[in-house]
């Protein structure tokens, strides 16, 4: 089989980490090969990359931001999602090419074209094959992780994360072939249940019920 991306979106606090932890024990006791990863610090560089947000000055530009996520993107594609498909992995990754879209395009005002065109080398067309966009209110994720220490991201104010979920939306209106709007108000275990019903769709349709 060659190999699957599943990314998993949403705005703070929506459960993208649980989730993806749930869905890859899930894969796993199906057989597959799972990667699971994040961006952007699935590498090393990633990680030094997030670091360089959290300044004393502040964050950078967005434009700075954009250019940062990309490096990120395109060493993140090359080191371990590439890799992993080639070699038939199923490959969770807890934010993925929309989050730029969402977070410097619609939250920040960057050039969405601009970003679509960079997206494009960086990924090198590594596209997912299913998007699971974890829709929640941005007020109640907020609230969700207000006993945590926050990063540079989650301090924005809510107009920022309430623009974040619009351009998620719009996305996910653009792109329903690709992207399942999940309700992420609810319980973590009804949200597992329609993650990984979508999941087995995308299995059964690709004609692997199973791993080998």
């Amino acid at each position: 089989m060659r190999g699957v991306l599943i990314t998993v979106e949403g705005v703070e606090g929506s459960g993208k980490t649980t989730q993806c932890e749930r869905l890859g024990q899930w894969l796993h006791a199906r057989g597959f090969e799972v990667v699971l990863t994040s961006e952007p610090d699935g590498t090393r560089l990633g990680s030094a990359i997030r670091g360089l947000f959290e300044q004393e000055s502040g964050p950078p530009t967005p434009l700075t931001q954009t250019f940062l996520f990309m490096a990120a993107r395109q060493q993140h594609v090359t080191e371990i999602i590439r890799p992993a498909l080639q070699r038939g992995a199923v490959v969770v990754s807890d934010r993925y090419a929309d989050a730029t879209l969402a977070y410097q395009g619609w939250g920040g005002g960057m050039d969405l074209e601009t970003i679509r065109d960079l997206n494009a080398l960086a990924t090198g067309g590594v596209t997912p094959d299913l998007t699971l966009l974890l829709d929640l209110d941005p007020a109640a994720g907020m609230s969700r992780i207000g006993g945590r220490d926050l990063d540079a991201f989650e301090k924005m104010d809510l107009a920022f994360h309430r623009r974040v979920r619009e351009g998620y939306l719009e996305i996910a209106r653009a792109e329903k072939n690709r992207v399942r709007v999940l309700d992420a108000a609810r319980d973590a275990a009804t949200l597992h249940a329609d993650v990984t019903r979508a999941v087995e769709e995308l299995l059964e349709r690709r004609g692997a019920g199973r791993g080998a």
